[in-house]
């Protein structure tokens, strides 16, 4: 007879529910960042990860992230693949008041919303069937190998990294691919192209700060003290560091910007992920002013380098991943959760040393990985779109629909 708690099962759906609405969420965040002849371009690469991402996880994606151990724990094995062997009554191995079914739908979310991140870096500039390709081929040879290492009891776990919700998995891994495929399809033609709708960033960025709570805090797995914890902290984090941006760039700029603010809050936001259920309030303030001080900085030397990460997702999630990582190494502290561990002010040096090793690691794997990979697709299909296709812009050109009817404007 199994023991689900109806509570515990009820949070953990609505979690679910909000993990999922960030997706919709960053195809509004970029697409209102993109130019006005890009916006369904973008926009479609988010909802279709919804759709593939489904699929592959419904038929082997779970299986491989949380089934067993293979490859001296590198990646899981096919046993539950198709979902063979869960039924109504399997518990979850990691806490038997709820099925295991709600938890292969919550993490689910995570593997749809994150080689969706990486879109933003190469707007406009790739193939749809390219990109439906890299969707499929990365998450099988990125994705789910660190999602095994690190939440399935693989390599990582074994060692003793942590990362409470996405920082290696998620965001350094999606960061880094970021990059590297900026390298690879090179720049724009038109670099200077605006932000076509700065409300529509902010509707996006609204969501998926209301979605970062379900992502952070329903990362504890539980209903108790530490998913409040997680959830208060994802806010304090998220609101440091978009203020700290707003001083700089303001400094900088002479004025406020509210893309910056908006920008702000989601380096805030991935920053913490890592950390949030594992460090103190006063380190949470620490780790948001920090993300606003290192995320500025890193997109100004984008900038200044000439990458073309259109919409900063290296800067914003891939160093906000790394950064927040190392923190967590630095600030984690037992005395908050005793499952976590004691980072460096608290005399871990050793658990510090693992949390650098473990992400830089996986930023460089990352990054190696997304270049090859985008080469050897380039040999099946074009990754890099035409340029009359690019200079038309990819919603008429590739998908033959327009945002907006522009006679009505």
């Amino acid at each position: 007879m199994n023991t689900f708690d109806t509570g515990t099962i009820g949070f953990m759906l609505l979690a679910t529910s909000l993990v999922m609405l960030m997706t919709p969420g960053l195809a509004f965040f970029y697409g209102g960042l993109a130019g006005k002849r890009n916006i369904l371009g973008i926009m479609i690469q988010s909802f279709v990860s919804m759709g593939i991402t489904t699929i592959m996880w419904f038929v082997c994606g779970y299986s491989l992230c949380f089934s067993g151990d293979a490859l001296g724990g590198v990646i899981g094995n096919l046993d539950k693949a198709f979902m063979s062997g869960i039924d109504l009554n399997t518990p979850f191995p990691g806490n038997h008041h709820m099925p295991e079914f709600v938890f292969i739908a919550y993490q689910m979310m995570f593997a749809i919303i994150t080689p969706a991140l990486i879109t933003g870096a190469f707007v406009n500039r790739v193939t749809f069937k390219s990109y439906i390709l890299f969707l499929i081929v990365w998450q099988v040879l990125v994705y789910y190998p660190f999602a095994h290492m690190v939440w399935g009891g693989g390599l990582l776990a074994k060692w003793g990294v942590l990362d409470f919700a996405g920082g290696i998995v998620v965001h350094a891994t999606a960061g880094f691919a970021a990059l590297a495929s900026v390298i690879y399809v090179g720049k724009r033609r038109d670099v200077a192209s605006p932000p076509n709708s700065i409300p529509l960033i902010a509707i996006g960025t609204g969501l998926l700060w209301f979605g970062w709570y379900g992502f952070n805090a329903g990362s504890a797995l539980d209903v108790n003290s530490i998913t409040g914890l997680a959830f208060l902290n994802t806010d304090v984090a998220a609101s440091f560091a978009a203020i700290t941006w707003l001083v700089i760039e303001w400094s900088m700029a002479k004025k406020p910007k509210f893309v910056g603010l908006l920008t702000g809050a989601v380096a805030g936001l991935a920053t913490i992920t890592p950390a949030a259920g594992f460090v103190s309030l006063p380190s949470a303030v620490m780790i948001g002013v920090a993300a606003g001080i290192v995320c500025y900085l890193a997109v100004h030397l984008k900038n200044k380098i000439g990458w073309d990460d259109a919409l900063d997702v290296w800067g914003v999630h891939g160093i906000g991943g790394v950064l927040g990582t190392i923190l967590l190494g630095v600030f984690a502290s037992k005395a908050m959760n005793s499952t976590g561990a004691d980072g460096l002010i608290s005399g871990g040096s050793g658990f510090f040393m693992k949390q650098v090793v473990a992400v830089v690691g996986a930023s460089i794997y990352a990054f190696l990985f997304t270049y090859i990979m985008l080469f050897l697709i380039n040999m099946i299909t074009p990754v890099k779109v035409p340029v009359e296709q690019e200079d038309a812009g990819l919603d008429e050109a590739l998908h033959g629909e327009k945002a907006y009817d522009e006679g009505v404007l």
